[in-house]
């Protein structure tokens, strides 16, 4: 037991501590930025982590001898309204703009797609840019269809009706495949497939001003600058979670228990709903309906890594075919880092699939689709990859709108039981899926968590909003460039 008083035996415990508490359960993003809040307003924090490290589905692995991040990579809102921008700002971090376009659609500039076929012929860019404008065009008769029926449906199915009312849309051969191409980026924003997509919700996400732009030197000096000083207990899997009027209690594998007055719970929601933590008494049921109606989709990656550079100088290169499933895209780290590592970057069914593969089957089968495009491709010399779906601390990369499930169970997500307190990219209602979403909730959890501890110790007037802690008032502007 890490307190000498048991919070369910002793009626004296609140009187008697000399300051607040808190259990925050989950390093990523979200556990961090309400450990650091919590820190800063005086609580005693500890943070519990499953993991021998912090950053949660954010990690920047150095394998190669230079940062990779192997989960979270952009800054989606690269502009000084981004909840990470003062953090990002200050640190001097780089930032490599890879569109100014605030779209999901299109993450990357257009004139930076190099598309080719499997016979490796290269799609003519004006192709390219007309297929990516008709693309745009049958999403905005999406958004006409979702007005004119009451029942949700998968993105794929509505896509089917658009070409049926509109079949001057549909496209033959090269363009079709080319259309399939912009289907699959589509899915990989979600990491999820078309025919789980919920047409009514896919777009609810709030976009930031500024565009897209990657970490050039990953996300890890972000965590470890928010984590320093902070108690980080590493390896301590949460098992249960007991709560009564006093406080909780927090259990891990071990056995080894922990009391605070409440406890914020950032863990994915793939943990969630795999029922590995205990709540005792059980959440109530619209906490649990809104654990299993959101959807968690898998976008994984794999690193390769060369000793030269042989392809384009282009930030992406896809493989055009004829089905979503089939196509493929590499993201060019050299363009960005100046580092010669391609980034295969599958999602939904295809990235389930691979996880069933050795890491050396994986990486082989991302190279065979490299050869397809670029025959004279040479071997890697190392590699890296991922495994969000399967790996037990995340099981699964990020949340997205289901099919028939409405957008506001994201927000009961969010919403506390009692004096247990939740944050997470999957808790954002407008930032869903993001680093900055993840990290806003975080903040957002512990304000709410500090207003309530605060008042069941009288002490209300000592409460300064978590938002505005350690925070300057003029941040240094972000440092984005695009080489």
């Amino acid at each position: 037991m890490e307190t000498c008083n048991d919070f369910r035996k002793d009626s004296s415990y609140i009187k008697r501590r000399r300051s607040p508490s808190v259990i925050v359960i989950g390093a990523g993003f979200a556990g961090i930025s309400a450990a650091r809040a919590l820190h800063n307003a005086s609580f005693k924090v500890v943070l519990l982590e499953s993991r021998g490290r912090i950053g949660g589905r954010a990690y920047t692995d150095y394998t190669f001898g230079f940062p990779v991040d192997m989960g979270a990579a952009w800054l989606h809102g690269a502009c000084q309204k981004n909840p990470l921008a003062p953090v990002i700002g200050r640190l001097g971090l780089p930032l490599y703009r890879t569109s100014g376009d605030d779209s999901i659609l299109f993450d990357h500039d257009l004139e930076s797609y190099a598309l080719y076929d499997t016979d490796g012929n290269q799609v003519p860019q004006e192709l390219v840019k007309h297929v990516g404008g008709i693309f745009e065009s049958i999403l905005k008769e999406t958004e006409k269809l979702r007005l004119e029926i009451s029942d949700d449906i998968s993105m794929a199915k509505a896509i089917a009706i658009v070409f049926e009312t509109r079949p001057d849309l549909r496209l033959e051969g090269l363009g079709d495949k080319v259309l399939k191409w912009y289907l699959c980026r589509l899915e990989g924003w979600f990491a999820a497939d078309a025919d789980t997509i919920s047409l009514k919700s896919w777009d609810e996400e709030v976009l930031l001003p500024g565009g897209h732009a990657l970490m050039v030197r990953g996300y890890r000096p972000v965590i470890n600058t928010l984590a320093r000083g902070l108690d980080i207990r590493l390896g301590h899997r949460v098992s249960k979670i007991i709560r009564d009027k006093m406080g909780v209690e927090v259990i891990v594998d071990n056995g080894k228990s922990f009391v605070a007055d409440a406890a914020v719970i950032t863990v994915p929601l793939g943990v969630l709903k795999s029922n590995s933590i205990k709540f005792e008494p059980k959440l109530p049921n619209w906490k649990e309906e809104a654990i299993r109606d959101i959807a968690v989709g898998t976008e994984n990656k794999i690193a390769l890594h060369f000793d030269r550079v042989f392809w384009p100088n282009v930030e992406f290169l896809g493989v055009v075919s004829s089905s979503s499933y089939s196509c493929s895209y590499f993201l060019n780290l050299h363009k960005a880092t100046g580092h010669p590592v391609l980034v295969y970057m599958p999602a939904g069914k295809l990235a389930h699939d691979l996880e069933k593969l050795t890491d050396e089957a994986a990486a082989s089968f991302a190279f065979q689709q490299l050869k397809q495009i670029l025959p004279d491709a040479s071997k890697p010399i190392q590699y890296l990859v991922s495994h969000w779906g399967t790996d037990v601390n995340s099981l699964g990369s990020y949340s997205y709108d289901a099919m028939g499930k409405p957008h506001y169970l994201f927000e009961r997500l969010r919403i506390p039981v009692d004096n247990l307190f939740f944050a997470g990219e999957a808790t954002s209602l407008a930032f869903t899926g993001t680093v900055h979403g993840a990290f806003s909730t975080g903040l957002m959890a512990a304000e709410e968590c500090q207003m309530r501890v605060l008042e069941k110790y009288g002490a209300l007037d000592l409460f300064h909003p978590a938002m505005a802690q350690d925070q300057e008032l003029l941040s240094p502007p972000l440092l984005i460039s695009r080489i």
